[in-house]
């Protein structure tokens, strides 16, 4: 019922979206009129639903096992992961990634335990592919912005590799104990809204439109995703930001080079460089950038 009523949100939102298409049109965000419009009903709904459960999870819940929890669903996003590299017809990727899973569902105990990430094996990178980077390496590389309602910020292309992920790879899918997987999908939207607590803190107070923030800060990973750039940690990212100006995402041809889009890109780039900050004073053991606007 879960992945029926997931489902029938993301058909939805494919429909909804050309009711709202901005007059002024982004060449990267050609719907923002919509987007928008998705984006301020998504940011009701976490402020009066998930933040405060989320708040509420990291109060009570101990550390200890805040780590073990995330470490469970870090793994069934590892199959994720295996299915698509081989899918791509990455085989030696997707022998690692496999090996990975298998050693951690094993050893770690379904993963609870993080076993890959701590020995001298080849799995201590973890890697991370789903049937959107599948879709761009077949060649649909090229994808419009777009908000999804209750998913966040995705493309059409990768709303359609989610799809397909939820609906056909991820294993929490087969289980027919319709209460447990109800439960799983429960808990995997309270621990991702957790490790995003740090970051959306940040957004909130930060002197800058949040909505444009999140966009060109999602854009950006994304296509250093496909580009093969996964593995990146803050200080990588921002290099790779400063390295690609011009930010062609939406199309080839209509590449926004004005002094606004600069601005834009250099205001998203001191962002990252606060969290890149407030991460190296952190005390706490929970990923902030790594999750900023991978939720999926």
């Amino acid at each position: 019922m879960w992945i029926k009523l997931n489902t029938k949100l993301l058909a939805l939102s494919f429909i909804l979206f050309s009711c709202f298409i901005s007059a002024e049109e982004n060449p990267k965000d050609p719907y923002e009129g919509f987007n928008r419009g998705v984006y301020t009903f998504n940011d009701t709904i976490d402020g009066a639903i998930l933040k405060p459960i989320a708040m509420g999870y990291n109060y009570v819940t101990p550390d200890v096992a805040k780590k073990g929890i995330n470490n469970f669903y870090n793994n069934i996003t590892d199959f994720i992961t295996a299915v698509n590299s081989f899918l791509q017809l990455d085989f030696e990727q997707g022998m690692t990634d496999s090996g990975r899973v298998i050693v951690n569902t094993t050893i770690g105990m379904l993963g609870f335990i993080d076993v890959s990430s701590t020995n001298v094996n080849n799995y201590t990178d973890r890697n991370k592919q789903d049937f959107g980077t599948t879709l761009a390496r077949y060649g649909w590389r090229d994808s419009a912005y777009l908000v999804l309602p209750f998913f966040g910020p995705s493309t059409f292309r990768d709303g359609t590799g989610l799809a397909v992920d939820a609906l056909f790879i991820d294993p929490i899918a087969y289980i027919d104990n319709v209460r447990l997987r109800n439960a799983l999908y429960v808990g995997k939207i309270i621990n991702t809204r957790a490790q995003l607590l740090d970051a959306t803190n940040l957004m909130d107070d930060a002197s800058i439109d949040p909505y444009a923030f999140q966009r060109d800060s999602w854009l950006q990973m994304r296509k250093a995703q496909i580009d093969g750039k996964e593995q990146i940690n803050y200080d990588e990212y921002l290099d790779y930001l400063s390295e690609d100006d011009t930010f062609d995402y939406a199309t080839d041809d209509d590449v926004d080079t004005s002094e606004n889009q600069n601005q834009t890109e250099s205001d998203t780039l001191s962002q990252f460089e606060n969290i890149n900050s407030i991460e190296e004073n952190k005390t706490s053991q929970r990923p902030l950038a790594s999750h900023l606007v991978s939720s999926l």
